[in-house]
């Protein structure tokens, strides 16, 4: 091996490098999270525009896909976004108005009965002590008549003053943080428009800069990977929601059949929660089974058994065969894919484990393809077939058809 001046000089540049990073490695950590931090209103841009554009492709191949009028084609892209967006509003509007009033008229039910409630419970109480003997017992560590409550009402009182300071101080910090929240929500919506209006643009860019300073392969192979993973996020986004509806829905049919109490709103919620693969359905269970338990303990133990059953079926049946087929993943590594990712970053592993699974199985799909069409010439070589094949005591073919010929001759 030759060793010249520029391989040197890389090998030492990489060992400096090396060695900073382990000697700075937490100011650096620091520093990345910082960064990203400050970047986080562009990456949630980024994330609702990716969103919104599923819509907005559904209605630019709808809405006047080949138009010739040059006004038209330029009234075409704010039109369709402005749909898309409404689109996404107004779907979580009609959740928003199907879910909160329930759930406010539960919350009260539950508030007017909250005294009478309790007052049961402690008589019941009560009487359980006096029935095992332990009343006059438990009656003696309670407060005397003689009891100085008004002292120990202003003892709570000047605690409560003294605390008055932390709480305007905590109401402070909260009101300054949703106010940096809304800013940040804002900037990245305005963020979101600009690249839904100048995509195109911006991939043509992007194209020219790689090309420029990567070559023009890391070009193909880059935009290949992002294809793919475009592919199989978008199948699945739709999968999802389709699998979403189709769960809310059976679980409102289910609800209405065995006549549980807040059958519609619950099956939104239960639909709407199944975005999160899997476990989604779960997590509107609770506040399904707390509305139903103020109306019907019973109906509310029923309820639950009638959710896991229903989650079973469709995490095992209906969710890999939608969500799988539509992105082109077999039914068990979406389940391998879901419990992966909820093991390594919980909810949001599961949401982003299953279309990166189906990305890295395309990739695989495809170069191992790639890999055996090019092994097959080598297989059509004479020399390598009678080298592959196993010795046997009958000639090969050209030779008999040769011995047929001289024997008739």
């Amino acid at each position: 091996m030759r060793l010249e001046w520029k391989t040197c000089m890389r090998a030492g540049v990489t060992v400096i490098v090396v060695y900073l990073v382990l000697r700075y490695w937490e100011p650096l950590t620091a520093t990345a999270f910082n960064m990203l931090g400050a970047a986080m209103p562009l990456l949630l841009g980024g994330g609702i525009a990716y969103v919104v554009n599923v819509l907005m492709r559904f209605y630019e191949k709808r809405f006047f896909p080949n138009c010739a009028k040059a006004w038209m084609a330029r009234l075409r892209r704010p039109l369709c976004m402005l749909l898309a967006f409404a689109t996404a509003v107004l779907v979580l509007f009609v959740l928003v108005r199907m879910i909160l009033p329930e759930l406010i008229h539960a919350i009260n039910l539950i508030v007017a009965s909250l005294p009478g409630a309790l007052a049961q419970f402690f008589q019941w109480i009560e009487e359980k002590l006096a029935e095992a003997g332990y009343l006059e017992a438990v009656s003696s560590l309670l407060p005397a008549d003689n009891f100085d409550w008004q002292g120990t009402v202003t003892k709570g009182l000047n605690l409560l003053i003294s605390g008055v300071g932390g709480v305007l101080g905590a109401t402070v910090s909260v009101v300054s943080t949703t106010a940096a929240k809304l800013i940040s929500f804002f900037l990245s919506l305005v963020f979101a428009f600009y690249l839904l209006a100048g995509k195109e643009k911006i991939g043509a860019q992007l194209h020219r800069l790689i090309r420029a300073y990567l070559g023009e392969k890391v070009e193909r192979k880059l935009f290949y990977f992002l294809g793919t993973m475009d592919e199989s996020f978008h199948s699945y986004i739709v999968g999802q929601c389709t699998e979403a509806l189709i769960l809310g829905s059976l679980c409102i049919l289910g609800m209405v059949i065995f006549q549980f109490p807040y059958a519609v709103m619950i099956g939104t919620l239960i639909g709407f929660t199944a975005l999160i693969p899997i476990a989604g359905a779960y997590i509107g269970a609770g506040v399904g089974a707390f509305l139903i338990f103020t109306v019907d303990p019973v109906k509310a133990l029923l309820f639950l058994v009638f959710l896991i059953i229903l989650q079973q079926l469709e995490g095992n049946l209906i969710f890999p065969r939608v969500v799988g087929q539509s992105i082109g993943l077999p039914g068990i590594w979406v389940l391998a894919a879901v419990t992966v990712g909820g093991g390594i970053a919980g909810i949001g592993g599961m949401v982003v484990g299953v279309p990166l699974t189906a990305t890295l199985y395309r990739l695989i799909r495809h170069d191992m393809r790639v890999r055996t069409d090019m092994l097959l010439p080598l297989r059509n070589i004479p020399a390598m077939r009678d080298a592959e094949a196993p010795p046997t005591s009958a000639p090969p073919r050209p030779l008999r058809r040769e011995a047929g010929q001289k024997k008739r001759k």
